[in-house]
């Protein structure tokens, strides 16, 4: 009912009274409603709780959701996310536009990987600090992986540790202001008629789209729906993020994908939901379970992370040691659990 919908006074003195809501699908981390406004317009009222066991971090999500909202909100002809109509700090409450979703469609990738780029160039060094900086792999999770190897009895090549450092260091965001989404994901995206827009901003930060990019060949890894991406569609959907990026910015995308692919590969918290994040070492859990996050387990996200890997450091100058030790251990989670399988294709549509 609308009388549950937690719009204060002041907002309805902004976007005006709602006369019926409905409370929709969402994380356990806020709250949504669809909601009907006198005249008949509609809104959509979001509420960011503490829940989801990430534990009282609902200022911050809040906090970072309005920033990136509003610097995204620069997008123009066609936007990219939601119009943010009016915020409520004390109760974490904004009020957004009501996008019209036409629905999943089987050719949504070169549209997302578009709407990304765009994204992506909104910012620069002038906006440093309007949101925090994107997190990188850290020392910790290089030590879970080599000992994940240890565990799985696969031989480390001994320029492993050092490449792995130096990887590290070169995925260091301090250089770069790129405006990432955070959790940019099937079902974090609407296809309107006008293009892609984006919504759920709670984990955005500042730094290399490439490690957004990356999605698409890493199986989408803050993602239930991972999904393989290979071939003809991976070019397509790399070939436009990267002209879209340089018809806005003038430049090339910074950066490797490799790297940004092996960063992927070595966080063990990216085998897991939100929730479970930051809690123990994940990737030494995989030689004594397989873990399920929706409808693929962690030994099979991170085989087909392996591959992707190894795939792209073949000749590598700064991953080639990284990229043998990948195809070995993707070798050896084969011959423990032959019944693994391969992400589902692209087309696959789970999410529907």
């Amino acid at each position: 009912m609308s009388s549950h919908v937690p719009i204060s006074d002041a907002l309805r003195s902004v976007v005006g009274s709602p006369t019926q809501a409905t409370l929709l699908d969402s994380s356990p981390r806020s709250r949504v409603w669809r909601v009907e406004l006198r005249g008949g317009s509609r809104v959509i009222v979001k509420q960011i709780t503490d829940g989801g066991g990430t534990g009282p971090d609902g200022d911050a999500r809040y906090a970072r959701e309005v920033a990136a909202l509003r610097l995204a909100a620069r997008a123009t002809r066609p936007t990219v996310a939601p119009a943010l109509l009016g915020t409520d700090p004390e109760s974490r409450v904004m009020v957004l536009e009501h996008l019209d979703d036409r629905g999943a469609a089987d050719d949504w990738m070169p549209g997302h990987a578009e709407a990304l780029a765009r994204l992506h160039s909104l910012t620069g060094p002038a906006d440093t600090g309007t949101l925090p900086t994107w997190s990188g792999p850290t020392a910790t999770d290089a030590e879970s992986f080599i000992a994940l190897a240890e565990a799985l009895d696969v031989p480390v090549p001994p320029a492993v540790p050092n490449e792995l450092s130096d990887l590290i260091d070169r995925l260091d965001p301090t250089p770069h202001q790129a405006l990432l989404h955070g959790d940019p994901c099937p079902g974090n995206d609407l296809r309107t008629a006008t293009g892609v827009r984006f919504v759920d901003f709670e984990q955005a930060s500042l730094g290399n789209g490439l490690v957004e990019l990356a999605y698409f060949r890493i199986g989408f890894p803050t993602c239930w729906c991972a999904l393989s991406v290979t071939g003809t569609p991976l070019a397509e959907v790399e070939d436009i993020y990267r002209a879209t990026w340089r018809s806005r910015t003038g430049t090339d995308v910074p950066g490797d994908l490799a790297d940004a692919c092996a960063g992927w590969l070595i966080r063990g918290d990216a085998l897991v939901e939100r929730a479970h994040r930051e809690s123990v070492d994940h990737l030494a859990r995989v030689p004594a379970e397989d873990f399920e996050w929706g409808y693929v387990s962690a030994r099979e996200r991170l085989v087909h992370r392996l591959g992707v890997v190894a795939d792209q450091t073949r000749d590598h100058d700064d991953l080639h040691a990284l990229g043998h030790l990948s195809a070995a251990m993707a070798v050896r989670l084969l011959e423990r659990w032959p019944t693994l399988r391969p992400l589902p294709a692209q087309d696959t549509r789970p999410w529907h």
